[in-house]
């Protein structure tokens, strides 16, 4: 019966022969951790290369532009308005939601504002009547215009609104569209709008 013997070096030193595993890898084993920590690293550096890709993007680019909320303004009649998103373009209250598109991109008719009014409207938009189920555009209130039906919108102690202007002639009219003032284009017209007759005979005319 044949022995085997250790195989020594030229210094005696013992030495033992390393098998290659199936395959022809060395320590390529069921335990190796090479190859997830590869994987791992080749994700990284993936997820490295999308982010100074979207940075450089951004930075050639520019961030796109935010769209900003609904935004009040004043209109050159001087009444509450509704500014458009080219920050240029200011409509009256009464132009949102009124199924014509007026602002450029249409915002003035986004289903957000118009979904549910008044609820769904920003309050600088929105003014209530004498009748708490009752409302109105804000540019609607102290237009001379009976808007609310009972007046509340031209009369305190709901509004404030200022007398009579020049424009106009004080009296009691007897069409429910006006309150206290009815405009002086209508004085001497051969229709009656104050109960007393007063545009008639002593309404001057615009």
């Amino acid at each position: 019966m044949n022995k085997v013997f250790p195989q020594g070096d030229v210094n005696d030193n013992i030495t033992t022969e390393t098998k290659a595993l199936p395959g022809g890898k060395a320590g390529c084993g069921p335990h190796s951790c090479s190859r997830p920590r590869a994987c791992i690293s080749a994700f990284l550096l993936l997820l490295l290369a999308i982010l100074v890709a979207l940075i450089t993007l951004v930075a050639i680019l520019g961030l796109p532009p935010r769209m900003p909320g609904a935004q009040a303004c004043v209109t050159p009649t001087n009444r509450t308005g509704f500014l458009c998103h080219d920050q240029k373009t200011c409509i009256p209250a009464s132009g949102v939601c009124d199924s014509i598109r007026t602002c450029v991109h249409s915002e003035d008719e986004d289903e957000g504002l118009c979904r549910d009014m008044p609820q769904s409207l920003p309050s600088f938009l929105v003014a209530h009547c004498g009748d708490p189920g009752s409302w109105i555009y804000s540019d609607q209130k102290c237009d001379g215009i009976n808007n609310c039906g009972d007046c509340s919108d031209e009369l305190s102690p709901v509004t404030t609104c200022l007398s009579c202007g020049p424009g106009w002639w004080r009296c009691t009219p007897t069409v429910f569209k006006y309150c206290d003032c009815i405009p002086r284009s209508l004085c001497r017209d051969h229709v009656q709008h104050c109960s007393d007759w007063s545009d008639e005979y002593s309404c001057p005319g615009p």
